[in-house]
């Protein structure tokens, strides 16, 4: 992902001041890093909060796509940004095609309301290096859909051969996610609802990181010019409707 960043910004007139792995984390305070105008974030759970904080404490805003560590801090960052101002534009998926599948996912959810018929489960697909289960993005999908489903009250994640740990059973009120972890797959996101009749899916499958990469960059281009606590919805207001 750091890589495609850079090509793309740089494609599109920035200019990279500073690049952090694990071998550099002191170049936090460089007088490099500190001039920056936004940072952009990809690493892990385990390291994407202090990567945060980091920014933040030299006056650096931020853009992440980390997944699995937002929820735990969620209410620390909202303070922080709105208290001391800090600018945080956080999101589990930057890809323009899924934002698009975002707003396709509330829409039929919505209309699928009134057909209590149909049952809906969800399936995400990444490769064998992902963490967190079920994937940020697919959380973010479920939630959106059981905003719009009144037969639902939240989601779960359900037992499979990567993830054992899940529910092998699933309630009636509750949305299961199957998360399955193999190869080097970018993300693959299906919901599916099913009648006696018949079945009604929707996918969005990632064919490279291109599309993340972009939408991050399109994020801290947004970033620079606002504060606060951001999100998608703040770049594509149709996520609104």
């Amino acid at each position: 992902m750091g890589k495609e960043i850079e090509k793309i910004a740089l494609s599109r007139g920035h200019q990279i001041v500073a690049i952090i792995d694990q071998d550099n984390t002191q170049d936090f305070n460089s007088p490099e890093f500190r001039q920056a105008d936004v940072a952009i974030e990809f690493t892990n759970p385990m390291v994407a909060y202090d990567n945060v904080k980091r920014c933040m404490d030299v006056c650096v805003k931020v853009v992440s796509g980390s997944t699995g560590w937002i929820d735990q801090h969620r209410e620390e960052m909202l303070n922080l940004c709105d208290s001391q101002k800090k600018t945080l534009f956080w999101a589990s998926n930057f890809s323009l095609g899924v934002t698009i599948f975002r707003a396709v996912n509330k829409y039929l959810a919505g209309i699928m309301n009134q057909f209590t018929d149909y049952e809906v489960k969800m399936e995400e697909t990444h490769h064998v290096h992902k963490i967190d289960a079920p994937s940020g993005t697919a959380i973010t999908l479920a939630q959106e859909a059981v905003d719009k489903l009144d037969r639902k009250n939240g989601w779960c994640l359900q037992a499979t051969e990567s993830h054992p740990e899940g529910e092998t059973e699933v309630s009636a009120d509750k949305l299961g996610i199957e998360a399955i972890r193999e190869g080097e797959v970018f993300g693959i996101h299906t919901l599916e609802y099913t009648s006696p009749s018949d079945i009604i899916r929707i996918t969005h499958d990632a064919k490279n990181r291109g599309g993340f990469a972009l939408g991050a960059v399109l994020a801290a281009e947004y970033t620079h010019k606002h504060i606060g606590f951001l999100g998608m919805n703040n770049l594509f207001p149709f996520l609104n409707d």
